[in-house]
């Protein structure tokens, strides 16, 4: 099998992955960040303002893949699905991701277990905030190698970064 089927395959895979766990990790840190803002029951406010960056970073995540998505299926001879689009698009997306997770497993201490439940208000639902956006960085990390080593066929087919991920 040739790159390019495994791109045809696996882009609608991976993407979809993305837009399922971004859309979970929405719903996470929107009910907290509601919580937080009723009841004002946050341990610190590092907690509270790096919930609210992951629902920004989890809404940023399921709107532009679902565009990429688009693109990618409707568009594809289009500069929006091209290689540096996609490059460009990933690399801010795991920049959110990475800076999301790793913020929010400072503010929890880097981790949460059965002695943390008097400190903070909602341990589980902080817990799968935090798992969940480690699964979604690690998605998109891979994504965007898979791009990467597109981006370096295509630049060697003579197409050059405005080269589409499909040949």
């Amino acid at each position: 099998m040739d790159f390019d089927t495994h791109m045809r395959t696996g882009y609608p895979i991976v993407f979809s992955l993305i837009v399922f766990c971004s859309i979970i990790e929405l719903s996470i840190s929107a009910w907290l960040t509601s919580r937080f803002t009723a009841y004002h029951n946050y341990f610190s406010l590092a907690e509270r303002d790096r919930t609210r960056f992951l629902l920004f970073t989890s809404t940023w995540t399921t709107v532009f893949s679902g565009l990429y998505m688009f693109f990618f299926f409707y568009l594809p001879g289009s500069v929006l699905s091209s290689v540096a689009s996609h490059i460009f698009f990933l690399f801010l997306t795991w920049a959110f991701w990475t800076a999301g997770a790793t913020s929010i497993t400072f503010a929890l201490c880097g981790e949460l277990n059965s002695n943390t439940k008097g400190t903070f208000a909602y341990p589980v639902q902080l817990n799968a905030l935090q798992g969940f956006a480690w699964v979604t960085e690690a998605l998109v990390t891979f994504a965007l190698l898979a791009v990467v080593i597109r981006g370096i066929f295509a630049i060697r087919r003579g197409d050059g970064l405005r080269g589409q991920l499909i040949a």
